[in-house]
């Protein structure tokens, strides 16, 4: 039985990764406007500040995560594949939806995770779970504005990529449980999938410039130039953000139930609204809210049914 102090520790550590993560969303779209960053470009870079990080971090403070088995080489390329491409359609979805609005349609993926598991595991329903997959998917539909027809005339792109990007997110959450099956240890497999998913990216970006601009090769990864402030702010997306997300949360999994660490996590698109209003001026419409609600609703009843 875990302490008062010990939950009350957890809690605010599990609350500053959902505030860290939140701010993913406002970070790259202040990036795609104010320096038209291109979306592969901003999601190689980000992937690669981050793998770096992981390296200094490991070099420094745990040498032995290094380690990974020969017969895992396979599965984490795949890993780092699924990756590279959530990154690149979160991206997406960002310049095309606003931060508000991609970051609550990523939050499909919890019901597209029970929907895949039951497909792939052969995981059981409850009643639960269905209840729960249905408001997810009817919040998507409010949040997106795929309910409208019009929607799909002025912003088909940017449904596409929300719905892509829960897609994807729900392949790497499955992809994590293998990796925990397989006994990989958490912080190894974070390496290697972003350093994977960084490789990944670079061709992305050599088939964007070859088959798609045709522009000269490497000509965009140098997009910010000698923009330091611009340079700063994507250094710290990589690192604080998603890093810093990730490590803090792992961390208040010692202190909490992975469950209750999952619900503070729903509090994301909150928090992501909020600093999307304070700096970029986004506003839910008040059907998106009603999406909003329904989402988060539905991620709360899957994680209690789980439990």
């Amino acid at each position: 039985m875990k302490s008062s102090s010990q939950s009350s520790r957890g809690f605010v550590i599990a609350l500053v990764a959902t505030v860290l993560w939140s701010t993913t969303g406002p970070i790259i779209s202040y990036l795609s406007k104010t320096y038209s960053l291109p979306s592969l470009v901003l999601a190689f870079w980000r992937d690669l500040f981050v793998s770096s990080g992981m390296l200094i971090g490991l070099l420094l403070f745990s040498r032995a995560r290094f380690k990974l088995d020969q017969a895992h080489w396979g599965f984490m390329i795949v890993y780092g594949l699924t990756l590279a491409i959530f990154n690149s359609m979160w991206t997406f979805s960002v310049q095309y939806n606003g931060a508000a609005v991609a970051t609550v349609l990523a939050f499909s993926s919890p019901a597209m995770t029970a929907l895949l598991s039951r497909i792939i595991f052969r995981e059981n329903f409850s009643t639960a779970k269905v209840a729960s997959i249905a408001l997810s998917f009817a919040g998507t539909i409010l949040v997106s504005g795929a309910a409208n027809p019009a929607a799909w005339k002025l912003n088909p792109a940017g449904i596409v990529f929300g719905l892509l990007t829960g897609l994807l997110f729900a392949f790497y959450n499955l992809e994590g449980k293998v990796a925990t099956d397989k006994h990989i240890d958490s912080w190894t497999a974070l390496l290697y999938s972003f350093a994977a998913a960084s490789f990944f990216l670079f061709l992305f970006n050599i088939g964007n410039d070859l088959f798609i601009t045709h522009k000269a090769l490497f000509s965009d990864l140098l997009w910010l130039g000698n923009s330091s402030i611009g340079w700063g702010i994507l250094i710290f997306l990589g690192v604080a953000p998603t890093l810093g997300g990730f490590g803090l949360y792992t961390l208040s999994i010692r202190y909490l139930s992975p469950t209750i660490s999952n619900l503070i996590a729903t509090l994301e698109p909150v928090f992501t609204a909020v600093w999307a209003y304070l700096f970029l001026s986004e506003i839910l419409t008040g059907v998106q809210v009603a999406g909003s609600l329904l989402l988060l609703f539905g991620v709360i009843l899957l994680r209690a049914a789980d439990k």
